[in-house]
């Protein structure tokens, strides 16, 4: 399939795809905790920016990977310049800042191996943010200043992990992540 085939099987479809060099693949949807991690982090950092020139988007807003061929939905994606879009796909950004991915069992090892890959090839990300699904454990994939990328935080219970690609610090305390108000 062609990329212009793809941008319009997305804007018609009910179903979202991840899009990988002509192949298009179904992405499941994510469970409760999924979801509930994933709007943590997400409003964790909404409160955290503002006032800056950055905005959070959710995982309804595509990130296109120029450089390797890949068009897929992150969880959540940080921009904190215009958002750059390519001509072929006026929803799909190219110059995220910071990107996060809630792992579950099926995702985790996609999510650390080749879609880091493919992220890792964007000019304007500095942070990449694992979370767990299965404990308490959010991990910060930084760009150092040599362009090469390194493990720089485990954050775990009654611990912070701090984020720089926006800016001044901003630190995601991981108890208030993952607390679950329901009994």
């Amino acid at each position: 399939m062609t990329y212009g085939e793809y941008v319009t099987l997305e804007r018609t479809g009910a179903a979202r795809h991840e899009y990988v060099n002509g192949e298009v693949f179904a992405m499941a949807g994510g469970g409760v905790e999924h979801g509930a991690l994933a709007m943590a982090v997400g409003a964790a950092l909404s409160n955290a920016l503002v006032g800056r020139p950055c905005r959070v988007l959710s995982s309804d807003v595509r990130v296109r990977v120029k450089a390797t061929g890949i068009a897929t939905y992150p969880d959540i994606s940080v921009i904190c310049s215009r958002p750059e879009v390519d001509l072929d796909d006026e929803h799909g950004i190219l110059n995220p800042t910071l990107i996060v991915e809630v792992l579950s069992d099926g995702t985790e090892a996609y999510d650390r191996g080749a879609k880091a890959a493919h992220y890792r090839r964007i000019p304007s990300l500095r942070e990449y943010v694992l979370v767990s699904q299965n404990e308490p454990l959010i991990e910060v994939h930084r760009r150092n200043e040599r362009g090469n990328w390194e493990l720089v935080v485990e954050a775990r219970r009654g611990e912070r992990a701090k984020l720089l690609a926006c800016g001044d610090a901003i630190e995601l305390d991981v108890d208030a992540v993952y607390r679950n108000p329901l009994p």
